[in-house]
């Protein structure tokens, strides 16, 4: 009995092994057989897929050196709405010029809203114009320098004599002459003064109108406009009143 299950073990290990053996044998042609049927990938393709990878890393670092450039560029281009101050010519930063959403920018950078229109004429080149005025140093603490009137007892208790002037002559600022000639007459337009469309300097008002007609405006404009730390915004606002106009010589 033990030599027949002896010989039942061995035949069976026998078979077993004799069972495995051919199928390994199957399944390795068979992967052989697989592999010779697979297409061979051309030797182009292959350099292809090597230099992907390279030239994506070279148009990634195009892309960042593009990006980098930008803030340098878009700085530049900024420089033109900050207020121009002495103190801080030539830096990429300042005093943000403000731009009011309910005023007209024309191409020069005067902003105009008009508060009253005119029904009347409008006056042409060599006109003489005749308004009356108010201004403020908006840019620095809001303070008059002209009131076509005010309190009594204050710097404007005096009536103020209306100014006239020949339109397109040269006499007033330049955002007087522009608020003016677009103007009709009866009209009351408010006018945003950038730099430099205003009075240069302290004094230059003796030279271009209109003028304070007080010394308390005088000294209030020229203390903006004569600033010797260049650290103050010389932006004005005023508001002009078309009264009348009287023709020049060329309209007769």
């Amino acid at each position: 009995m033990h030599s027949q299950g002896t010989a039942c073990a061995g035949s069976s290990k026998h078979s077993t092994a004799t069972q495995i053996g051919p199928r390994s044998c199957a399944r390795h042609t068979c992967r052989v057989a697989c592999k010779a049927s697979e297409p061979r990938t051309p030797i182009g393709n292959t350099r292809r897929d090597m230099l992907m990878p390279v030239l994506g890393m070279m148009s990634s670092a195009l892309t960042m050196a593009l990006f980098q450039q930008q803030p340098a560029q878009a700085a530049s281009a900024d420089l033109s709405t900050y207020e121009p101050m002495a103190a801080l010519s030539g830096k990429d930063y300042g005093k943000p010029r403000t731009v009011y959403p309910d005023y007209i920018k024309t191409p020069s950078g005067l902003q105009y809203k008009d508060l009253r229109e005119g029904t009347g004429v409008s006056p042409q080149p060599g006109d003489t114009c005749v308004i009356s005025w108010e201004g403020y140093t908006i840019g620095y603490y809001g303070r008059p320098f002209e009131k076509a009137s005010g309190p009594k007892g204050s710097s404007f208790a005096e009536p103020q004599e209306p100014y006239r002037f020949k339109l397109a002559s040269g006499q007033v600022i330049p955002a007087v002459e522009e608020a003016v000639a677009g103007m009709k007459l009866g009209g009351i337009r408010r006018i945003v003064v950038p730099t430099e469309l205003g009075w240069n300097e302290g004094g230059a008002w003796r030279k271009l109108g209109p003028p304070p007609s007080t010394f308390s405006g005088q000294r209030a404009l020229d203390f903006v406009l004569s600033d010797r730390n260049g650290m103050i915004d010389k932006t004005l606002l005023i508001t002009v009143e078309l009264k009348n106009v009287q023709p020049g010589q060329a309209r007769g």
